[in-house]
């Protein structure tokens, strides 16, 4: 297991030392190792390090998990068999009335996943759309919301007020101390351009602070998921690097021996006091 050596403890404004071997993370490695996970999901822990991420998120089996934009399920495949007998995990995907076939064809293949496996049977669909007041989970119920590489979506589709209204829906879903938990493909400051959005990348920065008008506090950020290999400045965007490839054959080598993108890993805390 990767230990992470060091995180940023945004509230004191000190670096701090932490290792993960202090930390229980059998669960989590059974969790990760379970049967139902795919070949070409499992190839993918090397960039997502699915242990020591949700280890840094504080996720145990008795947590009561909300993961935003689920998509295919590559983090359902660990989630729903770690929380099955004593947590609980509400997926938020597309809502059932989306008018895109896109949104469509995308919740009726998580679904007919859900189905296929028992090991699946005490996952919970909500709903979730950058809009104000959606409803992803209980109020006040869940110990942490989880979103993976969805930030620049949002923002796409809704601006800095979707935002807002995405990190409000989350605020309004956790418990009082409860976590969010983002990871998101990083934009360098310096490459924050006119252009910046088409690129699929993030502002760390504007993260932050769209969070913040949410209510949230920034607690640790982490370089669990970075990559320094990643330039951020490719023809077709981050969907130039793996797993999509964009450009096809033409450098792929390259983009291969790259990996997939540099991430910011970051985790906010809901005030226990309101």
């Amino acid at each position: 297991m990767k230990a992470l050596s060091q995180f940023v403890l945004v509230s004191s404004l000190v670096l701090t030392q932490f290792s993960f071997a202090h930390a229980d993370t059998t669960a989590l490695q059974q969790a990760v190792q379970n049967p139902a996970r795919t070949e070409a999901n499992k190839a993918r822990d090397q960039y997502r390090h699915p242990v020591e991420t949700l280890a840094f998120f504080g996720v145990t089996p008795q947590s009561t998990v909300v993961e935003i934009s689920p998509g295919a399920g590559w983090y359902t495949e660990i989630l729903a068999p770690l929380l099955a007998k004593e947590g609980k995990y509400y997926a938020a995907h597309f809502p059932a009335n989306s008018t895109s076939d896109y949104a469509k064809r995308n919740l009726a293949a998580f679904k007919q996943k859900l189905a296929s496996d028992p090991v699946y049977s005490q996952v919970v669909v909500t709903e979730f759309s950058p809009l104000p007041n959606q409803q992803v989970a209980p109020a006040n119920s869940a110990d942490v919301v989880l979103t993976f590489r969805n930030l620049h979506n949002w923002y796409m589709q809704k601006g800095e007020q979707g935002m807002i209204d995405a990190f409000s829906s989350f605020y309004a879903a956790l418990k009082p101390g409860g976590v969010l938990g983002v990871v998101e493909h990083r934009l360098p400051e310096a490459k924050k351009t006119a252009d910046w959005l088409k690129s699929g990348y993030f502002p760390q920065s504007l993260a932050i602070e769209l969070a913040q008008k949410a209510g949230f506090v920034l607690e640790a950020s982490s370089e669990i998921n970075a990559n320094p290999k990643d330039t951020a400045d490719h023809p077709g965007g981050v969907w130039t690097l793996p797993p999509t490839l964009s450009q096809k054959e033409q450098d792929k080598d390259k983009y291969l021996a790259i990996g997939e993108s540099d991430r910011m890993t970051l985790k906010f805390r809901k005030p226990a006091a309101n």
